[in-house]
């Protein structure tokens, strides 16, 4: 006789894939966009280039929102943020496709990305309470494994339904898989709430919010000549000075927007820092990439499409052995080794030229998958280790923000690399472009294995309540006689 599951079994069962749902619809729209700009500028009697603003609005609406979250969340429960969230991004979807011109449309991609700056930090805060540290990298991983096809189908899906369709119809598919999961919210979406009700840091959000807004605009605009090397100085510099302001600020205030305090977790501290250093060089690839292989090989868009796809390929594959790899070695000498061979994998492209076979192209696609998908793993989870439970909410928010932040300021530095080795030469100067891609690929490859020197801060006995599960007590021992010798605490 087969016993009935618990309400916690049930939920466990249900709540990644509820969370995995959603992230799914948010990374297929924000690829799925890209792929319809030119189609859109016909359509709206606009230029492809004035089109950015559907792109760059959506960061700067994930920007403010990001940060207000997790207060949000505390305040007003899990599931009715989480629900009003894919709510919001449902209908803003449908909005994008009725827009009649480029101001509607950008106006509802604001909508898109408010909606979506609440699913994943408070989706994530779910994952959190809802799973024990031991079960915590598992879950995580299941979650991100559906999200990954996203980017997978999106330039495909994207294409197909340009081509047969309109451009409208690619904001039409959000729709049924935004009902799949409002209905999975309404049957299992758990509603945390914060332990006791904070103010909402009103001052913090407008410095922040417009300081980190302000920031992903001048990444997104760099190196377009719409402003002066001035004005974009003085906004960089007022940019800079707001997110200062937010620091003096948040280290006096009781109740903080972010809760700068978190960073005294070594283990919080290193997977949000070295991340986002790490992120740099891994976060100009999809930029870089398409350059490479379109621009400097003269290969079609589809075709360029298809050799992005072994990365994501593998990182599916690698989200089910991470656990094994950090319960075997843990998250020191997973971090240190395997940030190493992402930089020597970015480099490993300046290599390619026009007579290196597909093969060898989709081999190192794939290695630069397995590898990417071992760092945001290992990162995203430890960053959780030893963050109190009643600290999650603000831990999830800060990791969000600046994992938001790093998209944005990689993708800046991967054009600014380029520019720079680029110089005056003619971007239709195949072998100029190619020069220019070599040497930022080995610059990125340089960056990214420098970051390994930060997670050498770790200790081995770190994150082992994340990774090891059950065989956490084996490592506390490693732990207790780093402290014997005189180690720092996590803190």
């Amino acid at each position: 006789m087969t016993s009935t599951p618990t309400p916690t079994e049930t939920l466990k069962k249900y709540l990644p894939w509820l969370v995995a749902t959603a992230l799914f619809m948010e990374q297929l729209d924000a690829t799925i966009v890209n792929t319809a700009i030119p189609s859109m500028a016909v359509s709206l009697q606009a230029t492809p280039l004035s089109l950015k603003a559907v792109v760059s609005s959506y960061i700067l609406s994930l920007a403010v929102g990001i940060p207000v979250s997790g207060w949000m969340a505390d305040r007003f429960g899990t599931r009715r943020v989480f629900g009003g969230a894919v709510l919001l991004f449902t209908i803003a979807s449908v909005l994008c496709g009725l827009a009649v011109n480029v101001p509607m449309l950008v106006a509802a991609r604001i909508l898109q990305g408010l909606g979506a700056a609440m699913m994943m930090p408070v989706g994530r805060l779910c994952i959190i309470r809802t799973f024990p540290k031991s079960e915590l990298l598992g879950a995580m991983n299941f979650v991100i494994i559906p999200a990954l096809i996203g980017p997978l189908l999106g330039p495909t899906v994207g294409g197909l339904i340009v081509h047969w369709l309109s451009w409208r119809e690619i904001f039409f598919v959000n729709v049924p898989v935004g009902v799949l999961a409002l209905w999975l919210i309404y049957k299992h979406m758990p509603d945390y709430k914060g332990d006791r009700r904070r103010p909402l840091d009103v001052i913090g959000l407008v410095l922040f919010g417009t300081g980190a807004a302000l920031l992903s605009w001048l990444l997104e605009v760099f190196g377009e000549h719409r402003l002066d090397v001035t004005s974009e100085a003085v906004l960089l510099v007022l940019s800079l000075s707001l997110l200062g302001a937010y620091v003096w600020h948040a280290l006096r205030e009781p109740f903080p927007l972010l809760k700068l305090a978190l960073f005294k977790v070594r283990t919080f501290r290193v997977s949000v820092v070295g991340g986002f250093v790490t992120r740099l060089g891994i976060g100009g690839l999809p930029f870089l990439l398409p350059l490479l292989y379109q621009l400097g090989l003269g290969m079609p868009a589809w075709q360029s499409g298809l050799l992005m796809m072994p990365a994501a390929l593998g990182a599916m594959g690698m989200k089910l052995v991470a656990g094994r790899l950090l319960k075997r070695l843990g998250y020191r000498q997973v971090l240190t080794v395997n940030t190493v061979l992402i930089g020597i994998t970015i480099g490993m492209f300046s290599l390619i030229e026009l007579g290196t076979p597909i093969w060898a192209i989709v081999l190192l696609g794939l290695a630069q998958g397995l590898f990417n998908s071992l760092q945001f793993s290992s990162m995203n989870t430890m960053a959780y280790a030893d963050v109190d439970a009643a600290d999650s909410s603000m831990a999830s928010t800060i990791a969000s923000s600046m994992q938001q932040m790093s998209m944005s300021f990689g993708l800046a530095f991967g054009t600014l690399v380029v520019g720079w080795y680029l110089g005056d030469m003619a971007q239709s100067d195949r072998f100029a472009v190619m020069h220019a891609l070599d040497h930022a690929f080995l610059t990125m490859a340089g960056l990214t294995v420098l970051s390994s020197l930060s997670f050498w801060a770790l200790k081995p006995g770190d994150g082992a309540s994340v990774s090891q599960g059950d065989g956490a007590p084996r490592l506390r021992q490693a732990v207790a006689a780093d402290k014997a010798e005189g180690g720092a605490s996590p803190v």
